[in-house]
């Protein structure tokens, strides 16, 4: 009996007892029928999203698998495996870039400024003037015109405006865009003294600032040696200082051989005994007072007792 070449030997129950030859029957996977259905179902738009992850998630991977292999060949080369920067640092490192990107603005518009005539002084204002000529400030400011604001001292300009005698004070301000403003504070008479060149004006400080004519209302200064660090000077001026304004227009004379016997004479030819410089302030309002009587002496070297003769 011949048996055939390729067979499969089954166990069905054949009455006759034959072999019975049959094929196999290919079995589909459990979720075949699913796959079936849900590629049957899904539209467009789901197919591009999944896709779209599918992307996403096959490009992950391959990072993952590059990441992977560098870091092995690092090992294999002993060098330390990469860490990545903090994201505090990147941040840190962020804003030192963007500060050093605007100190560099910041410093090449100060050149620009410093160096070029962008920003000059193309005007010169000159406040405060009377008997101090604007000619005389500007050729004791000596600035050019055209010179960057910038580049102008301000302190050393006020300096030497302020050394003019009749200059009391001066200020120096830039005024940008083009413009330099020098307000000037003159000083002003408050005594004189006659010299072999002529009167000398004194201010309140005892500075001798103008040799000139002096204004009608202020008074002749009988010292010996004024100025502004001498005690008797300082105890004069200090007295006419704190007189009213009414009283101190009838002073045509004050003298002070010391600090202790100041002495005014009026207008008038009264005389008007003061005393030391001490409690000067009651004084002054006892004199207002006390001028309004009949007297040709007015003593308030005692301001506790004053008197009138």
């Amino acid at each position: 009996m011949t048996e055939p070449d390729d067979a499969t030997v089954g166990t069905g129950s054949d009455p006759v007892g034959e072999t019975t030859v049959t094929e196999p029957i290919p079995v589909a996977p459990d979720d075949a029928p699913a796959t079936a259905q849900q590629a049957h179902v899904e539209g467009p738009r789901r197919r591009a999203r999944r896709e779209r992850a599918e992307r996403r998630a096959a490009q992950a991977r391959a990072m993952a698998i590059e990441q992977a292999r560098r870091e092995a060949k690092r090992r294999l080369r002993g060098q330390p495996e990469a860490q990545p920067a903090p994201r505090g640092a990147v941040r840190g490192l962020k804003v030192a870039l963007v500060t050093l990107v605007l100190s560099g603005a910041v410093v090449a518009l100060g050149l620009v400024l410093y160096f070029t005539p962008v920003m000059s002084a193309r005007g010169i204002i000159v406040t405060g003037t009377g008997a101090v000529t604007r000619g005389e400030v500007l050729d004791a400011a000596g600035v050019r015109l055209g010179t960057p604001l910038l580049q102008i001292n301000t302190n050393r300009v006020a300096d030497r405006v302020a050394a003019i005698r009749r200059v009391a004070s001066a200020r120096v301000q830039r005024q940008y865009p083009s413009a330099l403003r020098i307000t000037i504070v003159e000083r002003v008479p408050v005594a004189f003294k006659d010299f072999p060149d002529g009167p000398h004006l004194y201010d309140r400080d005892g500075v001798d600032f103008a040799t000139a004519a002096p204004p009608a209302t202020v008074p002749y200064l009988d010292v010996d040696n004024p100025g502004p660090t001498d005690p008797a000077t300082e105890a004069a001026l200090a007295v006419l200082l704190a007189l009213s304004p009414e009283v101190a227009a009838q002073v045509s004379r004050i003298a002070a051989p010391s600090v202790a016997s100041i002495t005014m004479t009026l207008t008038d030819g009264r005389t008007v005994i003061w005393g030391t410089a001490e409690r000067t302030e009651e004084k002054a309002e006892k004199l207002a007072a006390l001028l309004t009587r009949p007297g040709r002496i007015y003593d308030l070297s005692s301001p506790d007792l004053p008197t009138v003769k």
